[in-house]
C-alpha cells in the first residue's frame, strides 16, 4: 500500500501544506515544518528533503506537480546560496539533529542537540552554511559570533566543498 504524502504548495518563500495527518505526523516525530493556524510552512531545505525522502509532493501555484529539478530551479532564484544551505540542512538531518532556520537570528539555521525538540528546549548551535571557496573578514566571522553568542548559542559553521561533503567547526566564547 503507498503511504500518503504532504501535499505542499510553493509559495514565494517557502513551502505551505494543510495540517493533514501526514504533516502532523512528520511534524510530531521529527519537527519537520512549523505550524501555521490550520497550516504548516516549510524552509526550501525542509521541503526538498521530505522530497528526497519522498514524504512530500509539492504542487506550483497552478495545481501542477513540480518535480525535483524544478523545484531546484525556482528556489535557487529565491535563495543564492540554496545548494550550500541544503547540503549542510541534509547532513545535520543524516546525522540525527533537527534544524529549523534562523532568519530571525541573522544566521542560517538553528541546530538542535539530538534528542532535543524545538520547544521542549533552545537550540544548541546557530549554523552558517559557507561555500569552501567562499571568504569572509575576521569583522564578519566575529559578527557572526556575536550573533552566536548574544542568543545564548554557540557558532557552528558548516563548509560545504564542491563533492556536497560538510565539516564542522564549532566556535564558542572563552574567558581568559
Amino acid at each position: 500500500m503507498k503511504k500518503a504524502k504532504i501535499i505542499g504548495k510553493f509559495e514565494d518563500v517557502f513551502v505551505s501544506a494543510d495540517d493533514s495527518p501526514q504533516a502532523r505526523a512528520v511534524y510530531d516525530k521529527s519537527r519537520f515544518g512549523e505550524p501555521n493556524g490550520k497550516r504548516f510552512r516549510y524552509s526550501f531545505v525542509e521541503a526538498l528533503y521530505l522530497m528526497e525522502k519522498g514524504l512530500m509532493e509539492i504542487m506550483g501555484p497552478r495545481g501542477s506537480l513540480i518535480d525535483f529539478d524544478k523545484f531546484v530551479r525556482k528556489a535557487k532564484k529565491i535563495e543564492a546560496k540554496f545548494w550550500v544551505k541544503y547540503y549542510a540542512y541534509k547532513d545535520m538531518r543524516i546525522r540525527g539533529y533537527i534544524v529549523k532556520t534562523a532568519l530571525k537570528f541573522g544566521a542560517d539555521f538553528r541546530v538542535y542537540d539530538r534528542g532535543i525538540k524545538p520547544g521542549a528546549d533552545h537550540a544548541k548551535w546557530v549554523m552558517y552554511a559557507v561555500h569552501e571557496g567562499e571568504n569572509f573578514s575576521w569583522q564578519e566571522f566575529s559578527a557572526k559570533n556575536r550573533v552566536a553568542h548574544s542568543t545564548k548559542k554557540n557558532l557552528l559553521i558548516g563548509i560545504v566543498d564542491d563533492e556536497g561533503e560538510v565539516t564542522y567547526y564549532s566556535i564558542d566564547w572563552k574567558r581568559p
